[in-house]
């Protein structure tokens, strides 16, 4: 049987959300892979995703206005959207920092391999100190070898470190975890308590405007849904913590659109400003281990409680089910430990692992979120309720599989900067002058854009325009 094209990919989405198929008449997808080199399907999963977030925009607009309209998402742009991150300037300089210097793969004792994840601070410290090394490469790759792969990978989880060895897919197949995501959609959505019918607010000049959402999120795939919510005119408040630590580098894509206040949910003063923001939010969107948010008082059934009609919108690595549910991780450990690292490799005819071309489950992951929290609103419209929409890397990982292969993708070449001005646009930030891609969803009356600077942490207070 053929691959599915990307227009029935968008299809399947659409069903698995619940939602009436008629909006998709007025969607057209152009463009053709590869784009990026991989034998996965990047650029389907890209254009599908994307598509779906922006045909569900669309679909709130005509239901508050009356006034439909059509979409349209390029395979070219989508993809490489994806790599978002790769395809900025901060006053003409990449401001793009290296990886954590012992961020990586290496060999263990036993001849397998992990991936150490150690971007933050605290996560490179705990490696460090499990390891009983200083912080070079060398120490690092001569303490592993002291290790078999799969022994360091839960010594390193049950010490709350990130760390991932590799598999082959046969081997995830095989695995507990792998077995307990096997069957997962890549987008789930259900109602979790009573409420009357939320009706969209009539008229608007944009498709969300109005609506408000709080954004617990970090790093990409999480940030990227509140951006997408933010360009089609969502009031989107970021929400960090002074003390945690954050990717400052990746804010400057994806803080688009966003305000950005900080509150410490260790005090009650904390937890009782961020409970008054929630009860008065369409939409509360988190991304943090699983557990972490809800230890807090914010699990979607509190959050139910303080605001009956929200959307609770979560991320998770793993996918909240299985040995591994409660698990840190990151899109590089996801790739690695379920298999895609390896099969990439194999693709491509060269020594496993290998990467992606961009984080592919992140960006997956952040726009089935944002068409997931649009259906829930939707949904919310008209059957009332409050919802949970769930969305995890390794889902999103068995999603992409799930798709196919490409037979002739490494025939594609990553693009550089300089090849794609055509896509690119300039604005003033909290961080200088920014050049950076234009979002790739299209709507013909309504055009999606940030109205708002990307700024540092903590530039505005924690209140509701």
């Amino acid at each position: 049987m053929a691959d599915p094209t990307p227009g029935e990919i968008l299809a399947s989405l659409w069903r698995l959300a619940g939602l009436a198929p008629e909006p998709l008449g007025r969607v057209t997808l152009t463009g053709a892979e590869p784009v990026l080199p991989s034998s996965f399907r990047v650029g389907a999963a890209a254009q599908a995703t994307i598509a779906a977030a922006t045909a569900a925009a669309a679909e709130v607009h005509r239901r508050r206005t009356g006034v439909a309209q059509q979409a349209q998402v390029e395979m070219r742009h989508a993809t490489l959207e994806f790599h978002s991150e790769h395809y900025l300037r901060l006053a003409g300089q990449d401001p793009r920092d290296p990886w954590d210097s012992i961020a990586g793969t290496y060999r263990c004792g036993d001849g397998r391999i992990v991936r150490l994840h150690t971007n933050f601070p605290h996560h490179r410290a705990g490696v460090l100190r499990l390891l009983g090394c200083n912080g070079t490469r060398e120490a690092v790759a001569a303490a592993l070898r002291n290790w078999r792969a799969f022994d360091f990978e839960d010594a390193a989880a049950e010490a709350g470190m990130c760390v991932s060895a590799l598999r082959s897919f046969a081997e995830w197949d095989a695995h507990p975890q792998g077995q307990a995501v096997a069957t997962l959609p890549p987008l789930r959505i259900e109602r979790i308590g009573d409420a009357p019918p939320t009706p969209l607010p009539p008229g608007a000049a944009r498709p969300l405007e109005g609506l408000r959402v709080l954004d617990l999120t970090r790093v990409i795939a999480g940030p990227v849904c509140g951006r997408t919510l933010a360009a089609h005119g969502a009031d989107v408040l970021h929400i960090s913590a002074a003390h945690l630590p954050s990717l400052d580098r990746l804010l400057v894509d994806t803080g688009r659109g966003k305000r950005s206040a900080q509150l410490d949910l260790r005090t009650e003063e904390g937890r009782a400003r961020l409970r008054e923001l929630a009860a008065r939010a369409d939409v509360f969107l988190q991304g943090y281990r699983p557990g972490a948010i809800a230890g807090h008082g914010f699990a979607p059934a509190d959050l139910a409680e303080i605001r009956p009609g929200i959307v609770c919108a979560s991320l998770s690595a793993y996918g909240e089910v299985g040995p591994w549910g409660g698990r840190r991780g990151f899109d590089s450990l996801v790739q690695t430990a379920s298999g895609f690292n390896h099969a990439e490799a194999i693709a491509a005819g060269t020594e496993p692992p290998k990467v992606l071309p961009c984080q592919a489950l992140d960006h997956a992951s952040g726009y089935l979120l944002t068409f997931g929290t649009l259906a829930a609103l939707l949904r919310r419209a008209e059957e009332g309720g409050s919802w949970l929409v769930r969305v995890s890397l390794a889902g999103t990982a068995m999603w992409l599989r799930s798709l196919g292969r490409l037979v002739d993708g490494f025939a594609a070449a990553v693009p550089e900067f300089e090849e794609i001005g055509d896509l690119l646009e300039e604005s003033e930030s909290g961080f200088g002058h920014l050049t950076a891609l234009r979002h790739s969803g299209r709507l013909e009356r309504t055009p999606p854009f940030w109205a708002l600077p990307s700024t540092p942490l903590g530039a505005h207070r924690p209140v509701w325009t």
